[in-house]
């Protein structure tokens, strides 16, 4: 059996968005008040404006965190562990409820459809004081698999 090796793949900001669009599995890395990294396992999608976006609330770690500084990370992954996955570093936004309420709803369509009743899932969302992060796509690396370094690759 060939080995399965590792790869790394340049993309442009079109192909980046559309490779995270069908993912929705993140792991989004803000700063704490010291400097030391913060890591949030969540769901994301891609808004309308191309922005990472994901759904929170304001007491959490990471609305916090990116509040006070706007760096973040996102590391995207596969549904499947051995997927591709990549990783965005961008400036985070943090929007809270009253205002959050028709982002959510974008977020919500761009993941999942249409809410079988939008008037509910807003009054859900106002009860819940939901906020959400929205990051712009500074840098990213590679989208990349893991797998062995090519110089194993068995020579003809």
């Amino acid at each position: 059996m060939a080995p399965n090796i590792a790869t790394n793949t340049a993309v442009s900001l079109d192909e980046l968005l559309d490779f995270v669009r069908p993912r929705h599995r993140a792991i989004l890395l803000t700063r704490r008040a010291d400097g030391s990294p913060q890591g949030s396992p969540l769901t994301c999608g891609v808004d309308d404006a191309g922005r990472i976006v994901v759904s929170t609330y304001p007491e959490r770690a990471k609305t916090r965190n990116a509040k006070r500084d706007e760096r973040v990370s996102l590391i995207v992954l596969s549904d499947e562990w051995n997927g591709p996955w990549v990783q965005i570093d961008g400036t985070a936004e943090v929007v809270d409820s009253p205002e959050s309420v028709e982002p959510l709803v974008e977020y919500y369509r761009n993941i999942a459809g249409e809410h079988p009743d939008w008037d509910e899932y807003r009054e859900a969302m106002l009860k819940q004081g939901k906020s959400i992060i929205r990051v712009t796509p500074v840098k990213w690396g590679p989208v990349a698999t893991g797998g062995f370094p090519a110089r194993l690759t068995p020579q003809e």
